[in-house]
């Protein structure tokens, strides 16, 4: 008789950089990420790319999801980047960023180091399943 194979529980960080207010979908992908077995944690509003870092680094999360509605992206997206990669965080962090991010925009972020972008109508099973199959295996 065989065991199953032990899964190991995918931490992630969800953060809202910046003065943007608006957290409704940030609620709903840490929910979803919760109910789909995920260890969640929401930085909460309006916080600095040195603070998301910095929870980044601190929590080991295997997974950064970047709320952003501001169209700030292109300046706040690449400092937290910077400053993963400043701690060599960055390459067991996958990041994703969520919101609306213009088309032109997307290629400067995905070469930046973003995995995947996800916009509005991206369904929860669909970011869920790209976590699942995608989070860096650390351990």
């Amino acid at each position: 008789m065989s065991e199953a194979p032990e899964q190991r529980t995918i931490r992630c960080l969800v953060g809202k950089v910046g003065l943007d207010g608006h957290d409704r979908g940030a609620h709903v992908i840490t929910r979803a990420f919760r109910d789909a077995g995920f260890e969640v944690i929401y930085s909460g509003l309006h916080k600095a790319p040195d603070e998301i870092v910095q929870a980044t680094v601190q929590e080991d999360v295997d997974v950064l999801g970047i709320s952003i509605l501001s169209g700030a992206h292109s300046t706040l997206v690449p400092k937290i980047v910077a400053g993963l990669e400043e701690y060599g965080a960055l390459e067991d962090t996958m990041i994703l960023v969520g919101g609306i991010i213009p088309e032109e925009d997307r290629d400067e972020l995905l070469e930046l180091g973003v995995a995947k972008i996800f916009g509005p109508g991206a369904s929860m099973d669909e970011i869920v399943d790209f976590v699942r199959e995608n989070a860096p295996d650390r351990r």
